[in-house]
């Protein structure tokens, strides 16, 4: 299987030598997101306002595949903060719902553009 490209106008296009995602089959590996609207500019706030920007672009890229974020199989999220944990995972939480994907969180010492969060997905999208 060769893999495609995948892009959508609604989320923020990549900002160097990559894509937003690549398809192959039908899973689809989304490339990191951090808050940037489909401008690409940035998102004004803390962690909360940051989470719900990644979610709605990780949503807008799911979409542009016909899947939902209850097609994610594997959520790898950034933090700049551990110490934000709570605020984001209840964000995450209400826009998973009762969709519990395999997830792991990890605090780094810095991300692009100074941001609080990224967040990158693997999806299982319908046939």
């Amino acid at each position: 299987m060769k893999p495609t490209v995948v892009s959508t106008d609604k989320a923020p296009a990549a900002i160097g030598p990559y894509s937003q995602a690549m398809r192959v089959g039908n899973l689809v590996f989304t490339s990191g997101q951090i808050p940037l609207n489909a401008k690409g500019e940035l998102v004004e706030g803390g962690i909360e306002e940051q989470t719900r920007q990644v979610i709605q672009n990780l949503i807008a890229v799911a979409e542009s595949v016909g899947a939902t974020l209850k097609d994610t199989v594997k959520a790898t999220v950034f933090l700049k903060d551990m110490n934000q944990f709570p605020a984001y995972n209840a964000i995450f939480a209400d826009a998973f719902g009762d969709h519990k994907p395999a997830r792991s969180t990890i605090e780094v010492a810095r991300l692009p553009r100074d941001v609080l969060i990224e967040i990158e997905l693997i999806l299982c999208v319908p046939e």
